[in-house]
């Protein structure tokens, strides 16, 4: 029966992702695999579409389809959520993480019906290929180093079978984003904030064919050694004078830098999930700005 509740407005506003519009602030399910309490979790995740989410990015490898099964109890087919996950890596057992390297076409393709089971979809409106050149995290090696032309070749096989519904690269170089564009590219998901900017020329590329930039590390200091938003006078400041957390002014930059950013911050705290979509409300004057761009990166 379909929900007879008044919609919220889209946090952050509109966004486009994969020719459809969403929420420019939504939601990174992955923090859920370390929630024990699992009505607790369905509860953050109706939140999340209570406050006006429309975008929940998932994986397979979150508890090994744990959290996808999360977002098929609590998301229902009349919410209106597009559902975004990813593929290149498989849930394993052992080890520092609980991960393993899976960039062959044939793992891709498991990998995406693994995704569609736990889901229970018939498709997944956008899955995004994060590529193992480079860190954080484990690397590709041996049989693993397989080249885009062959992955997207399955991806968009994948996508002409309907299984998918667009493709999204993550974790990507410049040459290796230009080499992609042909194949139809909806979005792109590479580490970037306001103290990591290595990233602007595929940023600026994004925006010019227009392809959604979907940062991961959106305030950075998610891994040991990486430099932390929250931390730095300029941002500390802004927060003061708006009256808001730092975390929040990290988040707003973001939405300020471009409009073709959209952001998915993870939490498993409902006052955290609220904090992240109301950053999608702050407007940051010039002055600010500018005091934010020139923290160095």
């Amino acid at each position: 029966m379909p929900s007879t509740d008044t919609p919220s407005p889209r946090p952050g506003g509109p966004g486009l992702l994969a020719g459809r519009t969403v929420s420019r602030v939504g939601y990174g399910a992955m923090q859920l695999r370390g929630l024990g309490d699992r009505a607790a979790a369905v509860a953050i995740l109706r939140r999340a579409v209570e406050l006006g989410v429309d975008h929940v990015d998932t994986a397979q490898i979150y508890g090994a389809g744990f959290v996808n099964g999360l977002i098929r109890e609590a998301i229902r087919p009349d919410d209106g959520v597009m559902v975004v996950s990813k593929v290149g890596a498989d849930p394993a057992s052992g080890g520092p993480l609980p991960i393993r390297i899976a960039q062959r076409p044939e793992e891709l393709r498991a990998s995406v019906e693994d995704n569609l089971r736990s889901l229970g979809l018939e498709q997944i409106p956008l899955v995004n290929l994060r590529r193992a050149d480079a860190g954080p995290g484990p690397r590709a090696e041996g049989d693993q180093v397989v080249d885009l032309d062959d992955q997207l070749a399955a991806m968009a096989a994948m996508r002409e079978e309907g299984k998918i519904g667009a493709i999204g690269l993550s974790a990507v170089s410049l040459d290796l984003l230009r080499r992609g564009i042909p194949a139809g590219i909806a979005c792109v998901q590479n580490a970037y904030s306001l103290v990591a900017r290595e990233d602007e020329d595929l940023l600026g590329l994004c925006a010019s064919e227009g392809i959604a930039w979907v940062p991961y590390f959106p305030l950075g200091g998610a891994l040991p050694g990486l430099p932390k938003v929250t931390g730095r006078p300029a941002v500390v400041a802004a927060a003061r004078s708006l009256g808001v957390a730092p975390s929040q002014v990290g988040l707003a930059w973001l939405l300020h830098r471009s409009p073709n950013v959209l952001l998915i911050p993870g939490t498993a705290d409902a006052g955290h999930l609220e904090e992240n979509v109301a950053a999608g409300a702050i407007t940051l004057g010039e002055t600010t700005l500018a005091a934010l761009d020139a923290v160095p990166s």
